[in-house]
Order: C-alpha cells, then sequence, then structure tokens
C-alpha cells in the first residue's frame, strides 16, 4: 500500500531542532506532503505564516525568540482560517488547554507514529480538526467557564501577573522560580493565590482564563 495521496500538501515546520526537522522530512518522504519552508523561531514562524499560504504549518512550542503558542495566538488573529497543527515533546496538559483555546487544529507528540503524523497533516490540510477525543476531554475542564467570568475584572499584582503570564507558557513552579528569581515557595503561595482569586481549580483552567482575558 502506497503513501501516496491525491492533491499536493504544502506545509512549514517551525523547530528549533534540526534532528527533529530532519526526521520529520524523512518521515514525508514519498508522500504528496512537502515541506516548503523551515523555521527555527516563533518570530518567524509568525512572519512566514503571515507572508505566505501553507496548507499546514507544524509548529513547536518551546522555541527561542518568540515561543509556538504565543505564535499560533497571532497567527490566527491575522489568518483565521491557517490550519496550526502543534507539535510538542512535552505531554503538557496547559499546552494542549492553551492550543484548544487559541484555535490549534490539532496536538501532537514527537513520539508518535509516522501513520498519527501522516494523517493529522492530511486531516488538517482538508480544513477539518485533528484533536482527539483524549486530547479534548483532559481539557474539558478547563474549558468550561469558571466561577469568575472572563469579563469580570480581577485585579491583579504586577508579581501574580508576571507568575500568571509563566505558569500559562507551561512553566513549573522551579522554573517560574528561576525565571523571576523568587523561592519556589513564593511561587507556590502565589499561585495558590491566583486559583482562588479568578476562582478556578488547577493550573490548566488558569492559564485558559488567562488566554480569555489576553494577559498572554
Amino acid at each position: 500500500m502506497t503513501d501516496e495521496q491525491p492533491g499536493p500538501i504544502q506545509i512549514m515546520i517551525a523547530d528549533d531542532h534540526e534532528v527533529v526537522r530532519r526526521g520529520l522530512r524523512s518521515l514525508l518522504e514519498g508522500t504528496e506532503i512537502t515541506v516548503a519552508c523551515e523555521v527555527t523561531t516563533g518570530t518567524d514562524a509568525l512572519k512566514q505564516t503571515l507572508a505566505h499560504d501553507y496548507d499546514v504549518v507544524l509548529m513547536d512550542i518551546r522555541m527561542p525568540d518568540g515561543d509556538g503558542i504565543t505564535a499560533l495566538g497571532r497567527i490566527k488573529l491575522d489568518k483565521p482560517k491557517q490550519q496550526v497543527l502543534m507539535l510538542s515533546a512535552f505531554d503538557n496538559p496547559t499546552y494542549v488547554a492553551r492550543s484548544v483555546a487559541l484555535g490549534a487544529c490539532g496536538f501532537l507528540l514527537k513520539g508518535c507514529t509516522r501513520a498519527a503524523l501522516l494523517t493529522a497533516i492530511r486531516t488538517s490540510a482538508k480544513g477539518e480538526s485533528a484533536w482527539h477525543r483524549e486530547d479534548l476531554r483532559r481539557v474539558t475542564g478547563a474549558l468550561a467557564t469558571t466561577r469568575i467570568a472572563a469579563d469580570v475584572e480581577v485585579p491583579l499584582t504586577q508579581r501574580e501577573s508576571e507568575v500568571l503570564r509563566q505558569l500559562a507558557y507551561g512553566l513549573t513552579n522551579k522554573e517560574i522560580a528561576v525565571t523571576l528569581n523568587i523561592t519556589y515557595e513564593t511561587v507556590k503561595e502565589h499561585v495558590q493565590h491566583l486559583l482562588r482569586k479568578i476562582g478556578v481549580s488547577d493550573r490548566t483552567q488558569a492559564a485558559v482564563w488567562a488566554v480569555r482575558k489576553e494577559l498572554l
């Protein structure tokens, strides 16, 4: 059985690791899917996507000079119909929730099979959703309406806003502590206070709330 399918598919790969980009190209050989462009930063991913038309953008999340989820949000503002398929080495529910909230067409782990990769790209190229029910089920609670509606103003201190932003980027408490140069215990206290303040029960819901409030 051949991998050949009718109709060429032009994609862009945004990933800062050469071995990943080469691996993806190798997996796509012999198919109708062509890599039209490769970039290594979130900023370049945004620039190239706005300047050209790709059937699918395959977007890594953790990249230098602008992360993939931030790039996704900005792309969808200017090109809402652009299909962006997120790709990550991290099975992080916050990443999944933010990707759903910002309009990604799917989420793949870098350890997925070749068949799963091809199916997701082909599905996305048709303008359809490549989300798996399991992924959506995991974040259903986060995407549900929180106790405090998104249009209600919740005053946050500068430090709370900084912690919320880093939390929404998917960082752990330890990573936030290093980034903001504060102690782990201080971060833990800020996170617990934030959850109570905005009326959510976990970090994933807090991340979605931050997205809806356009705080990122």
